[in-house]
């Protein structure tokens, strides 16, 4: 018997349409640096070593997606600069990062472990990030988790 999924058309997958804008390798590299508060080019490309055109285009790409916005900032003497903030946008990435934090701190981490922990700035209870459904249950393994046709759907032709 055939996935049900076959039924429907890939046409509009919105899993497709993020991995046009955030697949490429130094795009998270660039929002891993703004949430950890990095946001000036000079400090992002010393600690990322990412080559000057490919983090320009990266920022570019991420300014053109509406995922950051620039601010100018001045340093006393100096001209005018330019820093890279966070939009609404951006910020709904972070579950984003901190998954695929833990999927290499699973899978790719020294022996010693990860080089970073997310802590709750409140109690420092290490964070995780939950699968749950919309009725408040968590969700254990994904094999807990099912696909149906959404409202965007369409039959393939």
């Amino acid at each position: 018997m055939e996935p049900p999924a076959l039924m429907w058309s890939v046409d509009n997958c919105t899993v497709a349409r993020a991995m046009a804008t955030l697949g490429e390798k130094w795009t998270f590299i660039v929002l891993r640096e703004v949430f950890l508060g990095i946001r000036r080019f000079d400090q992002m490309r010393v600690r990322t070593g990412i080559p000057r055109q490919v983090l320009t285009n990266r920022l570019d790409r991420l300014v053109t997606e509406g995922i950051l916005r620039r601010e100018p900032y001045r340093e006393q003497g100096l001209r005018t600069r330019t820093e890279y903030r966070l939009t609404e946008k951006g910020f709904d990435l972070y579950p984003v990062l901190c998954s695929v934090l833990a999927w290499g701190d699973r899978y790719l981490a020294d022996p010693e472990g990860s080089p970073v922990e997310l802590v709750h700035r409140d109690c420092g209870a290490p964070v995780v990030v939950p699968l749950r459904c919309t009725a408040g249950h968590d969700v254990d393994s994904p094999r807990d988790v099912t696909s149906r046709p959404g409202p965007g759907a369409r039959r393939r032709v």
